[in-house]
């Protein structure tokens, strides 16, 4: 079973987002270090506890900081972006790190309506999306569908796509194209399973793969002891309350911690925490136990972790427990 890394560049109260790429270029030399497959990040606007919205530009970043192990977009929103765009941006990072350089793709916008207007984005965009899809692997491939437009850097790179998703849609678009599948399961997990059957039922060999392939996405809060873990899994699980369901309310910084656990208790409280529900709180072993129970559950090929924690200390501790007890 493979693993790797989803990075969402988190800004806990306590760090700056400049704390917060410093925290990513560790996690991602701790996760070179210790064999895992790869590390992506996410794009993600207007939310004040995730500081990956410009991916490519983290990627480069992190690039130039690691040796070998894959970096990559978990995903790009491909409706806030032009194809040729994002064929030169990765095609460029292909070109300064070859063999380094995946491209995640998604279809919703990674952000609320307000922002989605200032993007400047059309909301109909997203309908075009597997159009999009083929014009940005054809721009990868020297085969463009738009006479006489190359992506320079980026023709010939042939950089590998993966369809991102938590909905069949995404599976079956997946499925159709012949490209590897990613399942956002560790904050939407309600159609694993029926998704990755139907991706896997209906996949068709293509240039890029002759199999499917099948990553999951899962939480993990590990620490030394599951009494630590408890309490580091207390206080994500308040920072999620106030991103989730106080964002954009006047004062909202100013919510007690047992204010925050007495929303959580509510209807919406309870439906923000379900969807994290992919998620183990222990120890190493304890997580190694879990990843290996997900990954039969949703027969996943791989599956991608995304390490909690208040300190990017505490993330990358986190990692090298998991990696420990492998």
């Amino acid at each position: 079973m493979k693993l790797s890394v989803l990075d969402l560049a988190p800004v806990s109260r306590t760090e700056s987002i400049q704390d917060s790429f410093a925290g990513s270029v560790r996690l991602a030399q701790a996760a070179e270090k210790h064999g895992y497959e790869r590390v992506w990040y996410a794009e993600h606007h207007n939310m004040p506890t995730i500081a990956s919205s410009a991916t490519a530009v983290l990627i480069a970043h992190i690039a130039a900081h690691t040796s070998t192990i894959r970096l990559g977009a978990g995903g790009v929103m491909l409706p806030n972006h032009s194809p040729l765009i994002i064929a030169e941006q990765f095609g460029t990072l292909e070109t300064l790190h070859p063999g380094r350089i995946d491209l995640g793709l998604g279809r919703a916008p990674g952000t609320d309506q307000k922002t989605v207007a200032a993007l400047r984005v059309d909301p109909r965009t997203s309908d075009r999306f597997p159009r999009d899809v083929l014009e940005l692997q054809a721009y990868l491939s020297d085969e463009s569908v738009v006479e006489g437009v190359r992506a320079i850097p980026g023709a010939g790179t042939n950089v590998p796509l993966t369809i991102l998703g938590s909905s069949m849609f995404g599976a079956q678009l997946a499925g159709h194209l012949g490209l590897p599948y990613a399942f956002a399961s560790h904050f939407a997990p309600d159609l694993l399973e029926e998704a990755v059957a139907a991706y896997r039922a209906e996949f068709r060999p293509s240039k890029q793969r002759d199999e499917p392939y099948v990553i999951a996405a899962f939480n993990v809060t590990a620490a030394p002891t599951v009494e630590e873990a408890d309490a580091i899994h207390l206080r994500v699980r308040r920072s999620r309350i106030r991103s989730f369901l106080l964002r954009g309310i006047p004062g909202a910084e100013k919510v007690t911690d047992e204010e925050l656990d007495a929303i959580a208790s509510t209807p919406q409280g309870r439906q923000v925490l379900r969807m994290m529900r992919k998620t183990v709180v222990g120890t190493g072993a304890d997580a190694v136990r879990a990843i290996d129970e997900f990954a039969v559950e949703a027969d996943a090929d791989e599956v991608m972790l995304v390490f909690h924690g208040v300190t990017a200390d505490q993330r990358v501790r986190a990692l090298e427990l998991v990696a420990e007890a492998r």
